[in-house]
């Protein structure tokens, strides 16, 4: 009987022991995350013009996330594949394919929600100030084709970072929710010159990239395959609205907290879907919730 108290001992303490790893290793690799992150976009940023490349077409901060990514697989090669599960279209067909599919539903409405963000900013402008900032595309002196490529490419280097990457190292230890409002709350403050502003465009600004990181990390909680397009397709959505609609370049205070009401009013909706309880655990979370390295 001893013996057999003795034993149970030991299994939770093993247990307990398995529990701990996840935490500790999740702890160092957001830490180091976020540093080189943070340390690479303002290395890009500086080194833009000397590049020649037009900011309003690509800004090379948008890689210093890609670049943490780097860093933290050089640091912990062994968990890197699982953290970035599901980055990539699936290699294979059949069932496990079909799970990763999001329901129908949900991929129409996350297809949808960026032209309803931009609808409800320009609505939202239009009340404010009796007039729509629309800007059409030969306005810009860049051709449309090369806009859109820049602005994909930049938002997949930032996507393989805080959706790809940080959003399923967070859900190890956070729920669905809980994790996508810290992603937010990181990927905005990353975003040093808007929080340079007055206080309500900053405000507006947070509450904009919070929003829209909770979209993305409910919209893409059970997506297992091709997570890096349809993250930085939402994002270049996004990203073209504010060039088109909005005048992202302005300081203007006013239009960025409508903007950030509108990803709010957008969140919405997801934020009560979650609240259901899913019936299996998300994959990409028991992946690397149980790892033993």
């Amino acid at each position: 009987m001893p013996d057999h108290k003795q034993g149970h001992k030991q299994d939770q303490n093993q247990d307990q022991g398995r529990r701990r790893t996840p935490r500790s290793g999740w702890a160092a690799q957001t830490a180091v995350f976020l540093a080189v992150a943070v340390l690479a976009a303002g290395l890009c940023g500086a080194l833009q013009p000397a590049t020649g490349i037009p900011p309003e077409v690509l800004q090379l901060t948008q890689f210093g996330p890609a670049l943490a990514v780097a860093a933290v697989a050089l640091l912990w090669p062994g968990r890197i594949r699982d953290r970035l599960t599901g980055t990539l279209p699936a290699r294979s067909k059949g069932a496990a394919d079909h799970e990763a599919r999001p329901p129908s539903g949900n991929r129409a409405a996350f297809l949808l929600t960026p032209a309803l963000i931009a609808a409800l900013s320009a609505g939202g402008a239009l009340l404010a100030s009796g007039s729509l900032p629309v800007t059409s595309p030969p306005a810009f002196a860049h051709p449309l084709a090369l806009l859109v490529t820049a602005q994909l490419i930049g938002a997949c280097a930032e996507e393989i970072g805080w959706r790809c990457y940080l959003q399923p190292l967070l859900r190890t230890r956070f729920g669905p929710v809980t994790a996508s409002v810290l992603v937010g709350t990181a990927w905005g403050l990353w975003h040093v010159p808007p929080l340079t502003q007055e206080p309500a465009f900053a405000a507006g600004f947070l509450t904009a990239t919070i929003a829209m990181s909770v979209i993305l990390g409910l919209a893409l909680e059970r997506v297992r395959s091709n997570r890096l397009l349809l993250a930085g397709g939402f994002h270049t959505l996004i990203n073209l609205g504010m060039l088109f609609v909005t005048d992202e370049a302005s300081p203007a205070t006013g239009p960025m907290v409508v903007f950030g009401a509108a990803c709010l009013a957008a969140a919405l909706p997801w934020i009560g879907s979650a609240r259901r309880p899913a019936t299996t655990p998300d994959r990409i979370t028991a992946a690397t919730a149980n790892e033993q390295r």
